[in-house]
């Protein structure tokens, strides 16, 4: 491709910009682009990048506390954890990518999200994820599964970074578009954060790492589109990692930033060379010039084009302190990787590009990065949906069979297939691994550590997208405080349909809304985040999955809740109030078919105030087990307590007033099991909850191999794990 090829309506329309967008181009630069400025607009003003249709929105999240280093805008958010340590962390996307290839693209999706962390100084300790698939019998959707959890595996594994926890859940909505979202967590000293502001005129600007090839050249535009029938055919589009390498990369970098030779840092992600430059310089109010010939590159031949949109991967960009360039080559050289001087800053506001001498892009960088086209896109709210009676929904089968069923269906059914293929104790500070509300990882040697989680209900979000938005903040909330942290902040990863309907835009706004409530709320303020928009195919969006990635402190990690019963004869205390809320539930999807009716109400105060008096059990060491209440409420609550602590249960009585089905499956919020040594400990703590306001009542005991409930054949914990542990081995093998 060169420079000198004709701008046409239909190559405007491959670069992914509308008639409007390149009449703007055209105004601002008073002239026709060349195709080296028609890529780099492309790029920066895609929706991947540019953020045109939710910049609006996103303004209304919380983004500061007194504990917040560094909110949204940077490569990651920073807070501060005490004793002289924040915790850097982000969550990305990488859908697209991962359904067109499901090992680079969600390989390269834990690459990315590392190099936005230790980008800012850290070292990262864990990753998490979250994932969603199609319905398991779509014809992709096994081998989706098998791709992605192999990529992400491989690539943590190499890297040498615990995986630590995430969810996974199908659903139809998902069968031609896949959501792989990748979460990474890092340590660094409060006062040496790096950032991507560049500073002083005609510094160099230094390319680290890999060499430049061919591979993933459009990407941040083809993730900015929808998908049709003929997605395969943009496999070239997803990037190619390489752990080993990023390896090596994070060292030089932190050798390198302990000289005092970094002025800024920014990591090639979306849009490679032409992203990370152009950030720098908007950021420090200067220009950019970059001389393409010093590019270390893998392929011959390249052209501008080619490489101001490569994507390829474990790549950086720094401005460094003039005279430091020798000290810092030696050390990328000493690890093996490439440095080269490509460029400087200037005072001149321009973003210029040379090859053979000639000038291949001459732009204004503030237009380019800052100034990107910012759309009030059209919305309209998702119509409310009734309450569903309890008391009107008939029973398909007994209570005891609906646990077993639900215990063995896709979303519920043991994820340990997926996590025993990742390393989660590599580093040797993991405390609790995946399979719990959320994980705990000790800093150094302790005691203190960080709770981890994330977490969404896109069932909830369909339904009602406010109410859906609040419950995925309160409900990575209740994972940290049931394990004993304390909620700091949240990174999010908001994956929606396509923005130019205004039903798909009304759910993003109305999500949004939700998260920035409970946020408010919660004192859990957002610091850092992406958004994932034209997620459908073939006009058919994806179910809206505002994620929401939790950080918590955690004072002393030897003082830490599980969720599994510990020792026979111990006393089960349900908390919160149950009213059998049974609209857009588990239960009523699986068991009776029923995708319909109003999600719970998520009620700020009262997570707030169940939240601290869990807090408070926990820290007392009163509390021998803890669980939220979520999807399949108690019942579910339950089973997963028992299984994991190979102990059962005898319940005596349930909340009172309701049908048995709505007092086990109703997935009313706010609400906790936890579980006391004997019964004068439970009498303490259920006057303390009366005398604090807070909904408690004795459920049973623990005991036994059984999971008895009023009224039902007991549940035998042989069967309960065959029917749970089953499923997920059995369906990527292909045997169901």
């Amino acid at each position: 491709m060169q420079n000198n090829i004709a701008i046409t309506p239909e190559l405007v329309a491959q670069h992914g910009l509308k008639p409007d967008e390149y009449k703007r181009i055209l105004d601002l630069i008073g002239r026709e682009p060349t195709l080296t400025e028609l890529g780099i607009f492309s790029a920066m003003w895609n929706e991947h990048c540019s953020y045109k249709s939710s910049r609006l929105h996103l303004k209304e999240l919380p983004t500061k506390a007194p504990w917040v280093i560094q909110g949204p805008g940077e490569n990651a958010g920073v807070i501060d954890i005490g004793d002289g340590l924040a915790c850097v962390f982000k969550m990305e996307s990488h859908n697209h990518p991962s359904y067109i290839e499901p090992y680079q693209g969600a390989a390269t999706g834990v690459g990315g999200i590392l190099r936005d962390v230790f980008t800012m100084g850290a070292r990262p300790i864990a990753t998490l994820n979250a994932l969603r698939f199609g319905s398991p019998d779509h014809p992709k959707t096994r081998h989706l599964v098998s791709g992605v959890v192999a990529g992400i595996g491989g690539y943590g594994n190499s890297f040498g970074v615990p995986t630590v926890g995430g969810q996974m859940g199908f659903h139809t909505r998902y069968d031609g578009n896949i959501l792989v979202n990748a979460m990474a967590v890092g340590i660094a000293k409060a006062d040496e954060i790096f950032y991507a502001k560049a500073t002083g005129v005609g510094n160099p600007i230094v390319y680290l790492g890999s060499k430049t090839g061919r591979d993933g050249i459009h990407g941040a535009t083809m993730a900015s589109a929808a998908f049709d029938d003929a997605a395969e055919e943009k496999r070239p589009t997803v990037q190619v990692g390489d752990p080993f390498a990023e390896k090596l990369l994070l060292e030089a970098c932190r050798e390198l930033m302990q000289t005092g030779a970094v002025i800024a840092i920014q990591d090639m992600g979306a849009a490679g060379l032409t992203s990370s430059a152009v950030e720098m310089g908007a950021k420090g109010d200067l220009g950019i010039e970059l001389d393409l010939d010093k590019v270390p590159c893998r392929e011959t031949g390249m052209t501008a084009y080619e490489m101001m949109l490569s994507e390829s991967q474990e790549r950086m960009l720094m401005v460094l302190q003039p005279g430091k360039e020798k000290e810092a080559e030696a050390i990328f050289i000493k690890w093996g990787l490439d440095f080269a001087i490509i460029g400087k800053t200037t005072d001149t506001l321009r973003f210029v590009i040379k090859q053979h001498g000639e000038v291949m892009a001459d732009l204004p960088i503030k237009e380019l990065g800052d100034q990107a086209p910012l759309y009030d896109r059209p919305f309209v709210e998702t119509p409310k949906r009734p309450a569903i009676d309890p008391k009107s929904v008939t029973p398909l089968m007994g209570n005891a069979n609906a646990i077993v069923k639900l215990m063995g269906s896709p979303d519920f059914a043991s994820k340990r297939w997926v996590w025993e293929q990742y390393d989660h104790l590599i580093l040797g500070n993991t405390v609790q691994s995946p399979g719990g509300d959320a994980a705990v990882v000790r800093l150094g040697d302790g005691p203190r550590g960080l709770a981890l989680t994330s977490d969404v209900t896109p069932r909830y979000c369909e339904a009602d997208p406010f109410e859906g938005g609040k419950q995925a903040v309160a409900e990575a909330y209740r994972n940290i405080i049931a394990v004993g942290g304390t909620p700091r902040a949240i990174t999010d990863n908001l994956n929606f349909g396509n923005p130019e309907r205004p039903d798909y835009m009304g759910q993003l706004v109305y999500c949004i809304r939700g998260l920035g409530d409970a946020c408010k709320a919660l004192d859990f303020p957002v610091v850092s985040g992406n958004v994932s928009l034209y997620n459908e195919t073939n006009g058919r969006g994806i179910l809206p999955t505002p994620t929401v990635g939790g950080v918590g402190v955690v004072d002393d990690v030897s003082k830490t809740a599980t969720l599994a019963f510990k020792a026979a004869g111990e006393f089960i205390l349900l908390i919160g109030e149950t009213k059998g809320w049974l609209g857009s539930s588990a239960w009523l999807a699986t068991i009776a078919g029923r995708e319909e009716g109003a999600p719970p109400p998520v009620d700020l105060e009262a997570e707030k105030k169940h939240g601290a008096f869990i807090s408070s059990l926990i820290q007392d060491g009163h509390a021998t087990s803890c669980h939220d209440l979520s999807d399949g409420g108690l019942a579910i609550a339950l089973a997963e307590m028992a299984l994991a602590g190979n102990m059962g249960a005898k319940i005596d009585k349930l909340p009172e007033g309701l049908p048995n089905h709505a007092a086990l499956f109703g997935e009313d919020q706010a609400r906790y099991l936890v579980t006391v040594k004997d019964q004068a400990m439970a009498a303490i703590i259920l006057r303390r909850a009366s005398s604090a306001g807070v909904p408690a009542l004795m459920l049973g005991k623990t005991g036994g191999q059984e999971l008895t409930l009023p009224g039902e054949s007991p549940i035998s914990l042989e069967r309960l794990k065959k029917a749970h542990e089953d499923w997920l081995p059995s369906y990527v093998a292909g045997e169901i």
